[in-house]
């Protein structure tokens, strides 16, 4: 299969490349992003000679040879790894070029935008997985393997996630795209309570977590994620939140850019430095139904082979083995959809722990009150 990843030049894109240029089943890699210079960058040291960079415009003004639809044709599959704001434009140009889609997730309410073009992709026989990265993507599948272990109705599914880069590079770095990171602190996350989706306060305390080693107990907060759209809906769960922990230096450096104009924080983002190669990730599902509890555990260390951190692995590993999957044959489902209801969890978790991703499973007869 051919395949295209839009926003290659970003933070979690040199890993996706890594990932699908050491894949069978990809023949050739276009790499599209507004900086040119970055992506062959990427193509250069990420694309195992399968890789081509080109400037690519995805907004929808864009036209000609520079427009996201024209760079599509004869690709069988657009992994989106540019900001979550040209989702719907990427998808269709996917529509207009006949290829597959997946992103990397659009927070809450450009997921339920998405899922509006259910029908179209449907009608075109084309999947658009909407959110496969570690969360929005890895949490999902997660949380569809606890409600099957479960074996009984789910009451409520909570979703924790922490990262954590022990080596970081001079300067400043965040795990991945800031203004995204900002979007999920200053937009008012939705959690659901009694079958209800509230808003809470933006960076509002999400309390402790214990997240297991490397990391342990760590403090977190509320932010905007699409599992509390989809999972709720998907399981009928009356509860649902997702909580996020950073290191204390990025949860400060984040809160006194809240405020920021936009100017300093594009200068922000213009400087910061990718993570270092020693990042980790953990993310933490916890699925419950009347008398039992089932709590889901990845864990994403370093990828030394690639050189690459636990962190952008974690992302990029799902939307790269959705790909392979679908490059198989084996997903059969149709229209855009999030991954609890187009993907195999079991499927997933084999091509996850291929590339170093660690998954643990923890039933609880006697659930704990919160």
């Amino acid at each position: 299969m051919r395949v295209a990843v839009l926003g290659a030049g970003g933070t979690i894109a040199p890993a996706i490349v890594r990932d699908l240029a050491t894949s069978e089943e990809v023949d050739e890699l276009a790499l599209l992003d507004l900086d040119l210079a970055r992506a062959e960058e990427v193509a250069r040291t990420q694309g195992a000679g399968k890789a081509r960079a080109a400037r690519v415009d995805a907004s929808s003004e864009a036209s000609g040879e520079a427009s996201l639809a024209s760079a599509l044709e004869g690709v069988g599959a657009l992994v989106n790894s540019a900001g979550y704001r040209v989702n719907l434009d990427a998808m269709r140009a996917c529509l207009a070029a006949g290829c597959h889609y997946v992103d990397l997730g659009g927070l809450y309410w450009m997921t339920k935008r998405q899922l509006e073009l259910d029908p179209e992709f449907e009608r075109a026989g084309l999947l658009a997985v909407l959110g496969t990265g570690s969360a929005p993507g890895k949490t999902n599948l997660m949380a569809a393997h606890g409600a099957s272990t479960l074996g009984q109705s789910v009451d409520s599914i909570h979703v924790s996630a922490a990262g954590r880069d022990p080596d970081p590079p001079p300067g400043e770095s965040f795990p991945y795209a800031l203004r995204t990171l900002l979007d999920e602190a200053t937009m008012a996350p939705i959690a659901v309570r009694d079958g209800v989706a509230l808003e809470l306060e933006p960076l509002a305390d999400g309390g402790e977590v214990d997240f297991g080693e490397p990391i342990g107990p760590a403090s977190t907060i509320y932010t905007l994620h699409s599992e509390t759209l989809t999972l709720p809906e998907t399981y009928g769960a009356g509860e649902a939140s997702f909580r996020l922990s950073l290191s204390p230096a990025v949860e400060r450096r984040l809160r006194q850019l809240v405020d920021a104009d936009p100017g300093e924080v594009a200068s922000v983002a213009a400087a910061a430095q990718r993570p270092s190669a020693s990042t980790v990730s953990v993310h933490v599902v916890e699925v419950s139904g009347a008398a039992r509890s089932v709590r889901v555990r990845s864990i994403t260390e370093p990828h030394l082979d690639w050189g690459l951190g636990g962190g952008i692995v974690s992302t990029a590993t799902p939307a790269a083995a959705a790909v392979r999957l679908l490059a198989r044959g084996a997903v059969a489902a149709r229209g855009a959809q999030p991954p609890e209801r187009c993907l195999d969890p079991e499927s997933m978790f084999a091509e996850l722990e291929a590339r170093g991703v660690r998954f643990e499973t923890e039933v609880t007869e006697e659930v704990q009150k919160r």
